[in-house]
């Protein structure tokens, strides 16, 4: 049940998706995350039926709709799709935004539909205004409780929060999340936004260059990434050089089973404390940021950050590092 893709590939001059597996359980916010070109939007676009993969299968909820000899339109798919454009008409008011495509589809009660589908985006007064009164964070609201009023299986998020301010994409994001949870909707998202993906989805898959890295829960994907990639893409990476003896690394003193000898050891900004004694530093300046400190520090000729709430000292200790390259 959920989503599944198997041995998924598309390419347009050049590959685009290289084989792709990936299995979106029942009920789960999933995150597809990666730069711009490493092929999530097409990943997406292909589940919604807007693109035809070039070979391998799709499943939504058991249901096949892609694979060879074999593509349902995405009105025979039963999703929901918010895009990164509000795409609401505004020669409609919300209420008419949101029933319209019950109508199309001939649900009866379409009124009574797509005014509960804006309760739940805590939209229920204002079925009445016209899209050019709302904020953006209400109108991409009404763009959700439209995908949400036909009782989509999964609903389908492609950056649906990058033209909004700081503020309220952390908002809507919440919002979201508790509404996806709230109504056990399976929930796939395209974003490049690494903060939103982690604080939102159950797990995460980070992609490059049409390749699936690394998928795991956003704390595997931040404190365990497998690659050299994923560890720079998903936070700030910061790397020394270390040693390897008898499955202990130093520094680090933790252990880690392969050869002996010079190793590089990956670790977070958060992951490292000033103290009286260990792996001396010169911190060259440091810049507040609310909740820490920034620290931009030097450790031989290794430069790192350190976000810190402890004055600066003479030595680091790292916590939660790891072997890169394992």
């Amino acid at each position: 049940m959920g989503v599944k893709l198997e041995g998924v590939h598309k390419s347009w001059g050049r590959p685009i998706l290289r084989d792709m597996h990936l299995h979106v359980k029942k009920g789960e916010i999933f995150a597809l995350l990666g730069p711009s070109g490493c092929g999530k939007t097409t990943a997406l676009r292909i589940v919604a039926g807007l693109e035809t993969p070039d070979g391998g299968t799709v499943h939504v909820d058991g249901q096949q709709v892609a694979g060879p000899g074999l593509s349902l339109p995405p009105e025979q798919r039963q999703l929901g799709m918010v895009f990164q454009s509000y795409a609401v008409w505004p020669h409609m008011n919300v209420l008419e935004n949101v029933a319209w495509p019950l109508r199309l589809r001939k649900i009866g009660d379409a009124d009574r539909l797509a005014k509960a589908a804006l309760e739940q985006v805590r939209l229920g007064g204002l079925g009445d205004r016209w899209p050019n009164t709302l904020s953006g964070g209400q109108q991409q609201r009404v763009a959700i409780a439209r995908a949400l009023a036909t009782k989509p299986r999964v609903l389908l998020l492609d950056e649906p929060l990058s033209n909004l301010d700081a503020g309220l994409r952390e908002e809507l994001r919440d919002q979201i999340a508790v509404l996806a949870r709230e109504a056990n909707l399976t929930v796939l998202l395209v974003t490049h936004d690494q903060e939103e993906a982690l604080s939102m989805c159950d797990r995460v898959a980070v992609m490059a260059e049409g390749i699936i890295q690394q998928v795991g829960s956003p704390q595997e994907i931040y404190l365990r990434p497998r690659t050299r990639f994923v560890a720079g893409f998903v936070g700030n990476l910061n790397v020394l050089g270390a040693q390897r003896r008898a499955g202990l690394v130093e520094p680090g003193g933790f252990r880690s089973e392969g050869a002996d000898g010079p190793v590089e050891i990956g670790f977070r900004p958060e992951s490292a404390r000033f103290s009286a004694t260990g792996i001396p530093c010169v911190v060259d300046r440091s810049a507040y940021r609310g909740s820490f400190t920034r620290h931009h520090v030097r450790v031989g000729e290794r430069n790192i950050l350190v976000d810190s709430h402890d004055a600066p000292g003479p030595c680091l200790q790292i916590q939660d590092a790891w072997v890169l390259g394992d």
